[in-house]
C-alpha cells in the first residue's frame, strides 16, 4: 500500500551540511504551524517555538551550543534557520511535549523539500546566565526549559541512506 505520509516518515534523514539559501517565509510558517498541531500533555500546549533567522542571533546560539559542548564547532551544521523548542518548567509532560513538536516539524520539513537534523543542549543553554538573558532580550520571561532545536535549511547533498531496521525493533503480542 503506498501512502505518502508513511513515505515521508520512511525518507525524512538527518541533515548536516545545508546550502546558504534561506528558508522561505511561507514554508517556515508552514512548518511552525505544524509544530503547534504536535500532541501535548491534557492539550495544554506546553511548548514555546523560536525561529531565528537573523544571523547574529544564529551565530550567538551557535557559541552558546559550542561552549556547552566545550568545542568551537558549529552544532548546528550551518543551518540558516534555527527552530528553538522549549516548555514550560512547570509541566510534567515538557519533554515529551516538545519532542512531538521538533518531530512535527522535521516531517512538515522533509515535506516541503527542506532539511532538518534535531540537535541538543537547548537545556544547557538556556540554563545558563548567558542564554536566561538572551531570552529576555527576545521577551520572554516564563520559567522554560530547553527541550531541543532544529537545524533547517536546504540540503547541500543528498540525504544519507537508511540504516536497515534491527532485529526485535517490533514485538506482536496478539
Amino acid at each position: 500500500m503506498s501512502n505518502p505520509v508513511l513515505e515521508n516518515l520512511k525518507t525524512r534523514r538527518a541533515i548536516r551540511k545545508y546550502l546558504p539559501r534561506q528558508v522561505e517565509q511561507e514554508k517556515l510558517d508552514l512548518i511552525l504551524e505544524a509544530g503547534t498541531y504536535a500532541p501535548t500533555g491534557m492539550g495544554m500546549q506546553s511548548p514555546v517555538i523560536i525561529a531565528v533567522q537573523n544571523p547574529q542571533a544564529v551565530q550567538k546560539l551557535v557559541q552558546l551550543n559550542a561552549k556547552v559542548m566545550n568545542s568551537d564547532s558549529n552544532p548546528y551544521y550551518g543551518a540558516p534557520t534555527i527552530l528553538l523548542v522549549l516548555a514550560s518548567s512547570e509541566r510534567g509532560t515538557r519533554v515529551e511535549d516538545g519532542s512531538c513538536v521538533l518531530e512535527n516539524m522535521m516531517l512538515a520539513a522533509h515535506s516541503l523539500g527542506l532539511g532538518s537534523c534535531w540537535i541538543h543542549r537547548e537545556r544547557e543553554m538556556f540554563e545558563s546566565s548567558e542564554g536566561k538573558e538572551l531570552l529576555r532580550q527576545w521577551g520572554i520571561t516564563e520559567p522554560l526549559t530547553g527541550i531541543g532545536a532544529l537545524a533547517l535549511g536546504y540540503p547541500d547533498g543528498d540525504a544519507p541512506q537508511p540504516k536497515p531496521r534491527k532485529e526485535g525493533y517490533v514485538v506482536k503480542v496478539l
